[in-house]
């Protein structure tokens, strides 16, 4: 069986030049059939705030007014996707940006309202694989942001962290699917100021432990609770750090398991 490379990137890597340089550059050397994944947070935040726009957060995921919305298509499809895109032309990496609107390849549901009102944000419903597959086949590299859609005319936020799980999933059966979660940090770290405190695995049970003593919390809960949703659903291997250590083989990153 063929092996797919599906890689998530954020945090600090989109916001530095050099980092996403340096990542792409590594990315672009994977000759694995890859899809790429980004988020696109904090430059969403940053022109919401010049823009006087409010910007709320719960349980590290962000609530999405009209405003908002607006703002993170054009950060997150428009600036981010066509930059690293075009970066990534330039190594001779034939990508294509997509939203999940793009060939109805992610489809999503507004998430209910129960104790908070997320606004316009997206719960996967279902990815249509068949066209990604069409693309990968093609030596195309699809370069996913954080925007679905509902297949009503509706632009959704989703989590990135989440699309990546999602995409990940939906190719464990025709793919030996790995999954990797790239940004600044070694990895899940037990002291959020010393970078040399990771944890180097990380299961159902210690997960819990973790989260009820607060070493796991805000923006790393979402993304620890997608990586146990994906080694659940027979994803190969999935693993959270910096890409000069993930793909590299060198230790100090966080595994996930089983």
């Amino acid at each position: 069986m063929k092996s797919l490379k599906v890689i998530k990137i954020g945090g600090n890597i989109i916001d530095d030049q050099k980092s996403l340089d340096d990542f792409l550059e590594t990315f672009t050397k994977i000759e694995d059939p890859k899809i790429l994944v980004h988020g696109g947070g904090k430059i969403a935040s940053e022109m919401a705030r010049s823009l006087d726009i409010p910007v709320k957060m719960f349980e590290g995921r962000r609530i999405t007014d009209e405003a908002t919305l607006d703002i993170i298509t054009m950060v997150f499809a428009g600036k981010i996707n066509k930059s690293i895109v075009a970066k990534l032309q330039s190594t001779n990496c034939n990508a294509l940006g997509l939203t999940g609107a793009d060939g109805n390849t992610i489809e999503a549901d507004k998430r209910p309202v129960l104790k908070i009102d997320y606004g316009y944000v997206g719960d996967v419903k279902k990815v249509n694989f068949e066209i990604i597959e069409t693309l990968i086949s093609n030596y195309i590299t699809p370069v996913f942001c954080a925007i679905t859609h509902n297949k009503e005319g509706q632009l959704l936020n989703t989590n990135a962290d989440t699309i990546a799980t999602e995409i990940a999933m939906a190719f464990t059966d025709s793919y030996n699917v790995e999954l990797y979660y790239c940004f600044e940090k070694n990895g899940a770290l037990k002291d959020i100021n010393d970078e040399d405190s990771v944890i180097e695995q990380i299961d159902t049970i210690s997960f819990k432990k973790l989260v009820s003593e607060g070493i796991i919390t805000d923006g790393m809960l979402p993304k620890i609770s997608n990586c146990i949703n994906a080694v659940n659903h027979n994803i190969d291997k999935v693993c959270i750090g910096k890409h000069d250590k993930l793909f590299t083989n060198k230790k100090g990153y966080t595994t996930i398991v089983k």
